[in-house]
């Protein structure tokens, strides 16, 4: 699918991580693996694919953190592709919030409510896998640590609106 200026909206979000502080990105393919890997210019980005994609979200967080976890990487900024009204000011914002270590767990809120943008600690991330099912992706591991999680606004430079998700009136 492509953004309104013409990119495909797995370029989108890379050049979003990217020009938001993100040095290393890791970008998890599922249904349109190939045409991705044929069609987009995501630069040095890494590449994982999701065989259980059909799973939903869940699975794809998975296969992320799990590659991360090979890495030396403390934390992770995890943005969905399908949330194009998120930009580079918002992963900055949730990057220069985020406290140094292995414990940061931060997502963007928009008039209170969790969104993305999120920052997971390694710290998190075996918790996070644990919970991480079908389309609910790190949302039961983010409920059942709400008070260790670390709320930092951006609807006054991001809308989290989900391409996925019919809006409400």
């Amino acid at each position: 699918m492509r953004h309104e200026d013409g990119r495909l909206l797995v370029e989108r979000a890379v050049a979003t991580l990217r020009d938001g502080g993100c040095t290393r990105i890791w970008v998890v393919l599922g249904a349109e693996a190939g045409r991705v890997r044929d069609e987009a210019q995501l630069g040095d980005a890494h590449l994982l694919e999701n065989p259980a994609w059909k799973s939903g979200m869940g699975s794809s967080l998975r296969v992320g953190l799990a590659a991360l976890a090979e890495t030396d990487a403390e934390a992770a900024a995890v943005l969905l592709v399908d949330t194009p009204g998120i930009g580079p000011d918002a992963v900055a914002r949730l990057l220069a919030a985020a406290p140094p270590g292995p414990g940061a767990l931060l997502t963007a809120t928009y008039k209170g409510k969790r969104g993305h943008p999120v920052i997971l600690g390694r710290g998190h991330w075996a918790g996070v896998s644990t919970l991480a099912t079908a389309d609910v992706g790190a949302r039961a591991y983010l409920v059942a640590h709400a008070g260790d999680v670390q709320g930092v606004p951006c609807e006054d430079i991001a809308d989290d609106t989900d391409l996925d998700v019919p809006p409400v009136d």
